[in-house]
Parts: structure tokens; sequence; C-alpha cells
């Protein structure tokens, strides 16, 4: 319980941060759909670019944010076909963003650095990268075919940075290049713009903290999808490979399982605000997967990452 109490007050921050972005919103008229833009194509490509370039790769770790890729699209599209007889508007092409990916990158890097240490958390990186490729393409597309048809749905993936900054520092790293040491600290200072403004769009897109559930059902599915599919998902990848592949050994299971339990991602209110497809619904169920996750990630932590 000590580990999960460490882990609470590390986290209090980020509430705070949810909090000053709807002060500016409801208060000071600050627009989050502007800001969505600057995260979506610029922002999140750097870190993206940054965190590929500084990863240690071989052919292994490059598997494995396409491992991570694959769990998201699974339970993105499993999800997608339950909501779609389930709900009745455009919010239930939000679902496979809500379930698919997660908080990996606000929530996940602090959590991952107190449990796993620097080392660890360079193997966290690589895997998170998983769910930003698929946020990225299939579930910006999935997203996207709520109000738009295919054709148009795949030229706005087509645009979208962080694919390229992928491929674009994966063939840099291979080619043992390196970042300038004169723009490190740009792109550390990107990495710490990426936390705070993604965590405050999520409170900017909050008009009044009444009715944040929203649909109840959409709620219910997308905390159904996120806390309790993802993490069965990653424990039995984890039990798996143990077991019987062995491709992989404890970090990567750890790392995975740390993916599985983060919230409902801040991006995905990025993106619901950028397509203007039930943001509101995405804020609400997104801010309160964020206050749940308060109380499940120290818990979960100390069930099943400390007691290994």
């Amino acid at each position: 319980m000590a580990a999960a109490l460490v882990l609470l007050l590390k986290l209090l921050p980020l509430y705070i941060t949810v909090i000053l972005g709807w002060l500016a919103g409801r208060f000071l008229q600050v627009s989050g759909k502007n800001i969505a833009g600057m995260m979506l194509y610029i922002v999140t490509p750097s870190v993206v670019f940054a965190g590929v370039m500084n990863a240690p790769l071989s052919v292994s770790v490059i598997i494995l944010p396409f491992v991570v890729f694959a769990f998201c699209t699974v339970l993105g599209l499993l999800h997608l076909l339950v909501a779609r007889g389930w709900l009745n508007n455009a919010s239930a092409n939000i679902i496979p963003l809500s379930v698919g990916t997660g908080n990996t990158g606000y929530f996940g890097i602090p959590v991952a650095l107190l449990l796993f240490g620097e080392q660890g958390l360079s193997i966290y990186i690589v895997c998170l990268l998983g769910t930003t490729l698929y946020e990225n393409s299939v579930g910006f597309y999935l997203a996207a075919r709520g109000r738009f048809g295919v054709r148009d749905c795949l030229l706005k993936v087509a645009r979208l940075p962080s694919i390229y900054a992928f491929c674009l520092a994966v063939l840099l790293n291979l080619s043992d290049l390196s970042i300038p040491s004169v723009l490190v600290p740009l792109f550390d200072n990107l990495r710490g713009a990426y936390s705070i403004l993604g965590m405050m769009i999520i409170g900017m897109s909050i008009l009044s903290f009444r009715g944040l559930a929203g649909d109840l059902r959409f709620t219910a599915l997308a905390f159904f999808g996120k806390f309790v599919s993802w993490p069965l998902l990653a424990l039995g990848f984890w039990w798996l490979d143990s077991h019987w592949l062995q491709i992989y050994d404890l970090a990567v299971y750890q790392a995975i399982f740390l993916i599985s339990i983060t919230p409902i991602a801040a991006n995905t209110v990025v993106i619901a605000t950028l397509l203007d497809t039930e943001p509101q619904q995405a804020a609400g169920t997104t801010l309160l997967s964020t206050l749940f996750a308060l109380v499940y990630i120290p818990l979960m932590v100390s069930l099943v990452l400390v007691a290994q």
C-alpha cells in the first residue's frame, strides 16, 4: 500500500492541470480546438520523434510498438461493433479511441519512471509508441468515419505527421544518428508541453462538471473496454508469452500492463474536438476515467506489478 500512496501523490499534479484547463476555458474563453490542432500536428510528432531517437532499437524492440498497435486495433474494432448496436449517434465512432489507446504519456511516463527506472522507462516508451501509432491511424480513421467518407478519412490519416515522424526516427536511429545537442532542450520542452497542454484540453472541453457522464451507455462501454478488456488482454499476453512463446522478458510484460491500466487518452478529446464528433461526451468520459484512475492505477500496480 505504501507504493500505492506514493503513486497517488505523483498523480495529483495532473489533476491540478485539468482544473487549470477548466478555469482557462470557463473564465478566459480559451479555445481547446486551436490547441488540439497544435498538439496533433506539432507537439505529438515531436514527442514521437524524440522518443524513438532515444530508444535502444533492435529487431525485437522495433516489433514491440506493432504488437501494442495490434492489441489496440483488436480491442477498438471489437468494441466498435458493440457500440454500433448499442449507441445511436456518432459517439460510437469515438469508442475505438476511448478503448484502444490510453493516457500512456501524461500518466504512464511518470509512473513508469517511478516503477522501472530509466532503463525500464525506455522499453515503456517504445511500447507506448504503439498506442500513438494506433490513435494517429486506425483510431483516427474510425473516429472520422462518424462524420466523413472513406476517401476523406484516408486523406486525413495521410496528413497526420506522427506516422512519418516515427518512420523517420527509426531510420535515423538505425543509422546511428542522434538528435544534435543544440536541439535536445527544444524536444525536452515540447515533451513538457505535451503533458501540460494535453491534460488542460480535458479541462477546457468541460463547460460544466454537471452531467459529466453524458450518455451512460457510452461511458459504461468505454470504462469496460479500458479498465477490464485491455488489462485482461495484457495479462493474457503476459501468461502466454512467459509460459509458451518466451519471446520477451518481465520488463516488456510490465510495460504493456502499465499501458493497459492508464485512463482514457486525452488525445481522444483532441481528436473528437478536431472532428467535432461529440467532444463534450469524450471530454466528460475522459475526465471521469482520469478521476477513477486516481485510485485504480495505484491499486492495480500494487496488486500486479509490485507483487512480481
